[in-house]
């Protein structure tokens, strides 16, 4: 194999497939980055046996061949390597070794067969169809926040993808949960969604596609089967298994007749939270809200640090009302409101409340309060 490549398609290509390597393996193979060279293109794979990412550049390839090494130390070569820089990839039978060179610089990087390389199935069944990556991006933002970081409950480890039809009109829906919030978003479905399977996509996949959605334009094409889920946006692709389990009865949760209502200004009632929540050692501690009158009252105690108070102006008119949550969590959700109010609705301080965005009716946010 000998070839040349521009750094930055290089390094563009080598970044997507590179993050899919766990940085401790042991077996050895899934440490490497499989390079393809032929037809004027220089083909990169890289796999953790749960995920595949295949991404390819232009490249003017002198000899076609095939090898693989070692993901991370590669990409960090041509990290470093000056902009503009041809870098030259090459590799004989006679020598094993990967030969990087660019300039006056000069690397030899050990290798192992391509025909080691473990290679993901591509299955041609389940639904296929094709959206804005914008959109993706939405859903994706509103929600994986709110995944599950608990190995024990392996299922909520995850986004849960799938349609929903409401008043005959078919939805595109991530939902995610660990138990203590729930963050849904919903978009009108792509032709072609309605009707597949609902999967849960795991973290790791959902971090690597929305990276290659920073880096891509265009409109990414899903597909999705029982078992796998593939995503493909320009020239790099992700196929992925998803999680084998069911997801909750998240509607179970979402409160439906919370009569209480209080429109607060996202902003200013964001950073009040978090400089209350200074005076516990973790934000994690509870924030009690106290809503009274077209106002709220923020209080956090700690036994060893003191107490804080601040106050904050809404819109609420009803009785006044008491109710505790995890600081961290309230900060979460505001992070995710997109205009200047968000509305929450409450029905007693036991109860789960409802946070809406009446900026975008399409998310919709549950917190379970906390003990004050």
């Amino acid at each position: 194999m000998q070839l040349t490549i521009e750094r930055s398609a290089l390094l563009r290509a080598l970044g997507h497939v590179q993050s899919v390597v766990e940085r401790r393996n042991t077996i050895p193979i899934l440490s490497n980055v499989l390079l393809t060279a032929g037809r004027d293109r220089l083909s990169f794979a890289a796999t953790d046996l749960d995920m595949e990412m295949v991404d390819e550049a232009e490249a003017q390839v002198n000899v076609e061949g095939q090898i693989t090494a070692p993901a991370h130390t590669l990409y960090e070569i041509v990290r470093k390597l000056p902009d503009g820089a041809e870098v030259s990839l090459s590799y004989s039978g006679d020598d094993p070794r990967l030969v990087v060179a660019a300039g006056r610089s000069r690397f030899n990087l050990p290798v192992l067969p391509a025909g080691d390389f473990p290679v993901m199935s591509n299955e041609a069944t389940g639904v296929r169809y094709t959206l804005p990556k914008e959109d993706l991006a939405r859903l994706i933002d509103k929600t994986r926040f709110a995944v599950s970081t608990e190995e024990t409950r392996y299922y909520l480890n995850g986004l849960y993808l799938h349609t929903v039809s409401d008043g005959g009109i078919p939805l595109l829906r991530t939902v995610a949960t660990d138990g203590h919030r729930l963050a849904l978003a919903e978009t009108p479905a792509p032709e072609g969604a309605a009707g597949g399977p609902g999967v849960i996509v795991p973290r790791k996949t959902i971090d690597q596609v929305r990276r290659l959605l920073d880096d891509g334009a265009g409109s990414v094409e899903i597909q999705v089967s029982a078992q796998k889920i593939r995503f493909e946006l320009g020239q790099a692709s992700l196929t992925s298994k998803v999680i084998d389990g069911a997801f909750p009865d998240y509607l179970r949760v979402i409160p439906q007749g919370n009569d209480k209502q209080a429109d607060i200004d996202n902003s200013l009632f964001a950073k009040a939270v978090d400089r209350v929540a200074t005076i516990s050692a973790e934000k994690s501690r509870s924030v009690k809200l106290a809503f009274d009158n077209d106002r709220v009252k923020l209080t956090v105690r700690n036994m060893e640090a003191g107490q804080a108070e601040e106050e904050v102006e809404i819109g609420y008119s009803d009785e006044p009302f008491e109710i505790g949550f995890n600081a961290r969590y309230l900060l979460d959700v505001a992070g995710q409101i997109t205009g200047e109010i968000a509305t929450f609705k409450f029905a007693d301080p036991a109860s789960p409340t409802l946070v809406l965005d009446p900026a975008d009716v399409g998310v919709q946010y549950v917190l379970m309060p906390l003990r004050v």
